[in-house]
């Protein structure tokens, strides 16, 4: 709860600092063009369906943290409808985390770092107003988890570089013909990963099953 209400905050602040472009030019209502923006949000991987542990208790299957990052994408308004291409790079803080010494947070994967993430897909919208568009997207997405392992004396760290798909829908509103901000939830699912291993060749494929929830915000520039 307290992670949520601090992204409603940071959301919040965006809001405040566009607020004075905004009143400058309140046309709205362009969703046509280059797009950059920055990105914010509530970030959590847990074990899909197939890896889930309903045994044991002390294992709870997810981690979370703070989302953040850049997008850009292209949009193209044919009159009631939005079509778009887009892109992004983001990171996140959320992490395996022990308490007491027992409660571990392994979601399938072991005790891990979240890393960098990248997706590209397309989107489509339908303007709720001038100003309003609502939009559903989807397209590929690649992420990185740490392996985080030690012995007592030795830790070892491996990246496993992972690949899904990505679903989910949002609202954007334009403050003005150049900026705009947007509120979006998605869903990421990993089924294909490898392990990463440096100047020597990456392992071999394998399956795993795992989701990821996140809720973000966003500002940007139209260009």
């Amino acid at each position: 709860m307290k992670k949520i209400i601090a992204i409603l905050a940071a959301g919040t602040a965006f809001g405040a600092v566009a607020m004075p472009a905004a009143a400058q030019d309140m046309q709205g209502g362009n969703f046509t063009g280059p797009r950059v923006e920055a990105i914010i949000g509530y970030d959590a991987s847990q074990a899909g369906s197939s890896s889930d542990n309903d045994i044991n208790d002390q294992d709870d299957q997810d981690i979370s943290g703070l989302l953040y990052g850049v997008g850009i994408g292209y949009d193209i308004d044919m009159g009631g409808a939005v079509f778009g291409i887009e892109g992004e790079y983001t990171d996140s803080t959320a992490k395996t985390e022990f308490s007491d010494g027992a409660d571990f947070e392994g979601f399938g994967l072991g005790s891990v770092d979240t890393g960098r993430d990248l997706y590209v897909g397309a989107r489509i919208g339908a303007k709720v107003n001038n100003d309003l568009l609502a939009y559903v997207k989807g397209g590929y997405t690649n992420t990185k988890y740490n392996v985080l392992a030690t012995d007592g004396e030795t830790e070892l760290e491996q990246d496993i570089n992972v690949d899904g798909w990505r679903a989910g829908a949002g609202l954007e509103y334009a403050m003005s013909d150049n900026m705009f901000t947007k509120i979006e939830y998605r869903y990421s699912k990993y089924s294909e990963a490898e392990f990463e291993n440096g100047d020597m060749p990456d392992s071999d494929r394998f399956d795993i099953d795992t989701d990821r929830h996140q809720v973000v915000a966003s500002v940007g520039m139209r260009f």
